[in-house]
């Protein structure tokens, strides 16, 4: 997810008084419009967001949960026309967008609802005479979501759930790309009953937003993006030692070795590499083949991704829709130029699809032929609809170039034995191992990176543990 929501040094600013204008990628038509806060603004909500926390910590945890519940309710029952807004904000085929809510989004939330009473119990210790002792997880105060385009619904509520639940309270920033996200939000946690200020949003500047982070009020800041907006991010947090955590994208890899089930592969890893044009913090980027089966695998690999439909996404027939702005599809078409220039093979011709246009948003599906490290389309992120595919001749080379990355999001593994899998997966560097399956959350794990992919943990009980600090109960009962 990490070209969506970058924020570069705090010297770079936006001036408060500007008008951000959201281009759709669907037509290039000005999609909405909306005015960044004034420092008024600003301050004016972080002070409700400090003073509803006060009242907020004190609500029993199962009223907590249940207006969280309600509020996810009311955005399944709202799935159909969020989709459509999110299609004409970020570019994905109408039949796909409420999905967003619908699957990830209702279950995270309500996963981390089911979990919070056993996440957030006191820790008994054992029996002293004489003594009582625990330990209670307080919530950390005002927490700061900065959630990606990409992904937005799914990106923010790994966070924005249980740091309400938790008895935080919230202020939101989405991508300039996907403002009604952050509207959304707001009017279902309203419809829900949440008491006012409890959950905010700001539509800020980059400079707004260093300025923000680096506030004393603020106690706890998610970011999901780049990983030089993560390093902004940080260096902002630094100022007061407010803990972080950092989703900062990947160049995920997927090993296929002999024993795997071909054409279930082949299905899984095509749609794990071009769902949503590629543009996944955990998409499958490149690909690593066994020798013994590296034919028939690119070649029912190449015949799947001749059949996607590349066009308008509000067409029902559409398959796979624009990358996000014509920015974004000329930095994927660099990558893929830079490739062949390298040696690497262009197996699938633009002239396939139709829609393809240079200088619009709307890239054609690729797969890369003899690739190498050498060439960035098998090292950077590239976030579009690209995969370069490497034949590979045994276990250890696989693993060594799995490994010669510097990020680590996720990773998969495509095979019929379990064991061999588990053993490979001890050696391989990433925050989530696969086997026969990629580019998904599951909620009851722990959503984390290793390397450039980031820091920090949400999701699964774990990820209460950074939304909520230990305070210890020390009671001596006898004189």
């Amino acid at each position: 997810m990490s070209h969506g929501n970058r924020i570069p040094d705090p010297g770079q600013r936006i001036p408060a008084t500007a008008r951000h204008h959201v281009i759709s990628p669907v037509d290039g038509s000005v999609y909405t419009e909306f005015d960044l806060p004034s420092g008024a603004e600003i301050e004016a909500t972080v002070e409700r967001a400090v003073r509803s926390q006060e009242t907020w910590k004190h609500v029993p945890l199962a009223e907590r949960t249940a207006i969280c519940r309600q509020m996810t309710d009311l955005m399944v029952e709202r799935a159909d026309a969020i989709g459509t807004e999110l299609t004409w904000q970020i570019g994905r085929p109408v039949t796909q967008s409420p999905f967003e809510i619908r699957r990830g989004f209702q279950e995270r939330a309500r996963y981390m609802a089911d979990v919070a009473a056993g996440a957030l119990a006191d820790d008994v210790i054992e029996p002293k005479d004489g003594f009582q002792r625990f330990i209670r997880r307080e919530p950390l105060g005002v927490v700061l979501v900065m959630a990606p385009w990409n992904y937005p619904y799914l990106a923010s509520v790994n966070t924005v759930v249980p740091a309400i639940v938790a008895g935080n309270s919230v202020i939101l920033k989405v991508s300039d790309q996907t403002p009604r996200v952050a509207e959304r939000y707001a009017g279902a946690f309203r419809d829900a009953g949440l008491p006012e200020g409890v959950f905010q949003f700001l539509h800020a500047s980059h400079g707004q937003l260093a300025g923000l982070i680096a506030d004393r009020r603020i106690r706890f800041v998610s970011f999901t993006g780049s990983v030089a907006g993560g390093a902004a991010v940080q260096r902002a947090a630094g100022e007061q030692f407010v803990a972080t955590n950092l989703e900062l994208g990947g160049k995920d890899p997927a090993y296929v070795r002999p024993d795997a089930p071909l054409e279930f592969t082949i299905e899984n890893l095509v749609d794990g590499a071009y769902f949503n044009a590629g543009q996944s913090c955990c998409a499958v980027e490149r690909i690593y083949v066994h020798q013994d089966i590296y034919r028939p695998f690119v070649d029912g690999f190449i015949d799947l991704t001749r059949t996607y439909r590349l066009g308008n996404p509000l067409d029902p027939q559409t398959t796979l829709g624009p990358v996000v702005r014509a920015s974004a599809a000329a930095f994927v078409r660099d990558q893929i130029v830079e490739a062949v220039r390298q040696g690497a093979r262009a197996v699938i011709d633009d002239r396939e699809f139709p829609a393809a246009r240079e200088g619009t948003p709307y890239v054609a599906p690729q797969v890369l032929l003899d690739v190498d490290h050498r060439m960035r389309v098998m090292t950077e992120e590239t976030f579009g609809p690209v995969v370069g595919l490497m034949s590979v001749k045994n276990d250890d080379e696989a693993v060594r170039l799995m490994n010669d990355s510097r990020y680590g999001l996720t990773a998969s593994i495509w095979t019929s034995d379990v064991d061999e899998a588990v053993r490979i997966g001890d050696r391989v560097d990433t925050g989530t191992w696969f086997l026969n399956r990629c580019d998904y959350l599951d909620p009851a794990l722990a959503w984390t990176g290793v390397k450039d992919s980031g820091r920090g943990c949400s999701l699964s009980r774990l990820g209460y543990e950074s939304l909520t600090r230990p305070k210890s109960f020390h009671l001596k009962l006898t004189l």
